[in-house]
């Protein structure tokens, strides 16, 4: 579904990513891992457009899409739950999940959309008139997600979902994001608890000073001791 050959990309004068390769198959969960200033962030935001590809090329089913304003991208099917939530703190929560579907026209789907998430997500329905930036960062980054799903996207970018949040939210919200992909949707997530994002995903990349130095099965990678030494603790 997503294929990255030799993507560069950065910040003025800083390159961030230097030619890195990655793919994910259709409802496929991949993680990328690495330590803070790795490029795992930019990598997302390369994907949605919000920063620009310096060389490269992002396919996605097909189409190269590096180009494309963020907009255009979203309309293609590839959402971005972003870190730290970035919710609308002034907007009640289900104005935040209208903002979430406004590239889309089909008004009736999208109230039958926003109902299937406050399904999903029942202490949304309860806050669904609150202002968003009362809500918990559980709350929160659940309304992220929601937001994320109003656009029925078929592949999410969730960048450092467990941020901020307890450990038992944090479980929680790992489930939430479990069940999406179960459902269907492909995920390719940046996590720095890296033992929980490898325990759920199928394949996950490592990457180190903006390049990927390993990829393999999580499973296979949970066992490698460059891994555990780095980032499971030993």
């Amino acid at each position: 579904m997503l294929t990255l050959e030799r993507l560069s990309a950065g910040y003025g004068r800083i390159t961030a990513l230097h030619g890195i390769s990655l793919t994910v198959g259709a409802a496929e969960f991949v993680c990328l891992i690495g330590a803070n200033g790795a490029g795992k962030s930019t990598t997302l935001k390369t994907i949605s457009g919000l920063v620009r590809a310096g060389a490269g090329r992002i396919v996605f089913d097909g189409q190269e899409i590096q180009r494309l304003a963020p907009q255009d991208i979203l309309r293609l099917g590839i959402a971005h739950c972003p870190e730290g939530r970035r919710v609308f703190p002034h907007m009640t929560v289900e104005e935040n999940l209208l903002m979430g579907a406004y590239v889309r026209t089909d008004g009736a789907a999208v109230a039958a959309d926003r109902e299937r998430v406050f399904g999903h997500f029942p202490i949304l329905a309860e806050r669904r008139r609150q202002a968003a930036g009362t809500l918990s960062g559980g709350e929160q980054q659940m309304l992220a997600i929601g937001r994320c799903l109003m656009a029925r996207p078929r592949l999410i970018l969730f960048d450092e979902p467990s941020l901020g949040l307890a450990p038992t939210v944090t479980e929680t919200v790992f489930q939430i994001i479990a069940g999406i992909q179960r459902e269907g949707t492909t995920v390719l997530m940046v996590e720095q608890n890296a033992y929980m994002a490898l325990q759920l995903a199928a394949r996950a990349y490592v990457m180190e000073t903006g390049r990927i130095t390993l990829e393999g099965p999580a499973k296979d990678l949970m066992q490698n001791d460059h891994v555990k030494k780095a980032y499971l603790g030993g």
